[in-house]
């Protein structure tokens, strides 16, 4: 069942993103925050030790750490990130997120336009 965005891209709106997330105790949680033509916010929480293996998305992307903390590999360097670490990947950039800890990231992906 696919769930609506949590804000509507037509509308101004606000939103608290600690009050967003939801936890769990052995999953992977992902919520749709804003869903537009040339941009899509989603809100992941990870239970500690779950993982994404190496991946790559055509689009240009934005993590910014929430809370907790994780390994990131981007472009085969891991780093561990925290709270208030932010990450910009390039268009195809591999990457790969290992939760060391139960930690929340916010994503933004930005689609180039359909008239470019």
């Amino acid at each position: 069942m696919k769930l609506s965005a949590l804000l509507e891209s037509a509308e101004p709106g606000i939103l608290n993103l600690q009050e967003a997330a939801q936890s769990s105790a052995s999953g992977i949680v992902s919520r749709t925050v804003l869903d537009a033509d040339q941009l899509r916010v989603t809100l992941f929480s990870f239970a500690a030790g779950q993982s994404l293996t190496e991946h790559a998305t055509p689009a240009r992307a934005l993590v910014q750490i929430l809370s907790g903390s994780c390994e990131f590999v981007l472009a085969g360097k891991a780093s561990v990130l925290k709270a208030g670490d932010f990450v910009h990947m390039p268009p195809g950039a591999l990457h790969a997120v290992r939760a060391t800890e139960a930690f929340t990231m916010l994503l933004t992906l930005l689609r180039p336009s359909s008239d470019a």
